[in-house]
């Protein structure tokens, strides 16, 4: 089953029984090699396999498997990895910067799998960028219009919270925003055109960031943290000036 959808991912599905993960795995590269050598714009080949029966399929969530298309131009993570500091991600990260500029990386599903990881990984001694995503939210309730289960896995998220804050050293900056909007209780499955939150704790940041014109903010928040402990910055023009702390 060869599906696409509206944010530049290209999706191979199969059976298991059908079509072994090994096999589907080399399908998709072979379709991520074609793709880079015509130059299509699509940032990514996904591995979607399945299992079940008739009227009882199911996705193998933890055996998905991304080919993404290296980042076009410097990334933060890029600044960090050449400046000798920790770029660590947790959940499906390392794929989507094509395993660049990470030097560890936990592929972990599920969201309390995931939180749980990055409060383990607050008690080690390292400095740098830990960098966590919560897939749950978008792919089993954001796109399946689950907004029941949506609101669970918030609560969960906001009972993990606590744990995770008690564990912050008091220079340690916690960010908790999203890349897109997935609206459980919109018409679509697609991601929704929206604001995202951003939320900053540590460091004594404690004014209102009001709504700021691109991404790229928390790649000006990182580098500020960093400072002088980083080289070649990237040129963030947009914020060029703006005090953070």
């Amino acid at each position: 089953i060869v599906y696409t959808s509206a944010d530049s991912v290209f999706q191979i599905a199969a059976h298991i029984k059908t079509i072994p993960l090994d096999e589907l795995y080399q399908i998709c590269q072979i379709a991520f090699d074609l793709i880079r050598e015509k130059n299509y714009r699509i940032a990514r080949v996904i591995a979607r396999p399945f299992d079940g029966e008739n009227d009882n399929f199911f996705r193998l969530n933890d055996k998905r498997k991304d080919f993404s298309i290296p980042p076009p131009s410097k990334t933060v993570l890029d600044v960090l990895y050449n400046s000798n500091l920790e770029v660590i991600t947790v959940g499906k990260v390392a794929e989507i910067f094509a395993n660049k500029s990470i030097t560890k990386s936990y592929k972990i599903s599920g969201n309390e799998n995931i939180i749980r990881k990055v409060i383990e990984l607050t008690r080690e001694n390292f400095e740098g960028l830990v960098f966590a995503n919560l897939v749950d939210f978008d792919t089993i309730y954001g796109h399946r219009q689950d907004y029941k289960g949506w609101a669970k896995a918030l609560e969960q998220f906001d009972n993990l919270l606590p744990n995770l804050i008690g564990n912050l050293a008091k220079d340690d900056v916690l960010i908790i925003t999203a890349d897109h909007g997935n609206d459980p209780t919109d018409q679509s499955t697609d991601h929704t055109r929206e604001d995202v939150p951003i939320i900053i704790l540590g460091i004594g940041y404690n004014k209102c960031l009001g709504i700021k014109p691109s991404f790229r903010f928390v790649s000006f928040i990182i580098q500020s943290i960093f400072n002088n402990k980083i080289k070649d910055k990237i040129n963030i023009e947009e914020f060029e000036g703006e005090k953070i702390w």
